[in-house]
């Protein structure tokens, strides 16, 4: 939370440090919004403190993210949202202005939501024997399924760390990884360089749409992993399948309850039923994010840990 706190006015700060029980480090959000009380969301639950965000407060939030220079941001303003060092990403909410219909910033800001990002050393080491293959010691395509906030972004920070490294219990060697990180949450990227732990064999695409990343990482950094978050969009699906059939191990992430929920999406029915991915990983929220529903096959046969 330090990470945040450095972006809010000091009224605000001194409000949240003085939270108790809870405290500030179990916070997952910071949500501000013009005319309504400061709310903190925990992990499962939100709470309102007794202070009401004023229209100072939140140009003084967006001074201090863009440090006074809002068109430095104005790229990912257009894409609803900024991204601080470490990772933490900041919502925007208010009213969308629009060029040729399409969104090219947010003026005035009303809202802002303070996504807290934190890496979890080890969080995907129970999932890690059964993606992995042993005769071969190569890890399995996996796609990470959940709902918003349940930890799919966490996991798989973890899975390219210890991709990157190698995890000898489960048979796997170091391999080379590529991170395509469009919106910064994976490696926490600031100007260019990874702030979070992804492991010493990782390279990182930051801010880059993740079809062009694909295709960028297969023509010069020659990854054995690449590791994507999000992934949705036709030309997506087509990236994945390139990276699939020039030999590289895709790990990827997408939004959805369950897999049922995901092949009624034509995009994604086209990566499923080609059984580009071996392994689905299928989060759920309960009481913490990062709470492993299901590991199964693509066809959803039950694959066991280990």
């Amino acid at each position: 939370m330090l990470d945040i706190l450095a972006y809010l006015p000091e009224r605000i700060r001194v409000a949240i440090l003085a939270q108790k029980p809870e405290g500030p480090d179990g916070v997952e959000e910071v949500r501000l919004r013009e005319g309504r009380p400061l709310s903190l969301v925990f992990s499962g639950a939100d709470s309102f403190l007794p202070l009401v965000v004023s229209r100072d407060d939140l140009d003084r939030c967006v001074a201090l993210i863009s440090r006074n220079s809002v068109y430095a941001f104005e790229e990912e303003m257009r894409q609803g949202f900024l991204t601080l060092p470490g990772g933490h990403r900041v919502g925007l909410a208010g009213k969308v202005v629009l060029e040729n219909g399409r969104p090219r910033t947010v003026h005035p800001i009303t809202g802002l939501n303070f996504r807290v990002s934190r890496a979890l050393a080890g969080a995907a080491e129970p999932v890690l024997p059964a993606l992995v293959d042993r005769r071969s010691g190569r890890l399995r395509h996996t796609l990470v399924i959940s709902p918003p906030g349940a930890g799919k972004t966490t996991l798989l920070r973890d899975l390219a760390r210890l991709a990157s490294e190698g995890y000898p219990k489960a048979g796997l060697q170091g391999q080379k990884v590529t991170i395509i990180d469009e919106r910064s949450e994976l490696a926490g990227s600031f100007q260019g360089c990874a702030q979070l732990d992804v492991g010493p064999r990782t390279d990182v695409l930051d801010g880059c749409p993740k079809a062009e990343g694909i295709m960028l990482a297969l023509r010069s950094l020659s990854p054995q992993v690449i590791v994507t978050d999000e992934i949705g969009r036709p030309e997506d699906a087509r990236a994945v399948e390139e990276a699939v059939n020039a030999g590289a191990t895709v790990l990827a992430s997408a939004h959805g309850a369950d897999l049922t929920e995901l092949t009624r999406r034509p995009t994604m029915v086209s990566l499923m039923s080609g059984a580009v991915f071996e392994r689905v990983i299928t989060l759920m929220r309960q009481g913490r994010p990062g709470v492993v529903r299901s590991i199964t096959d693509a066809a959803g046969g039950a694959v066991p840990c280990g």
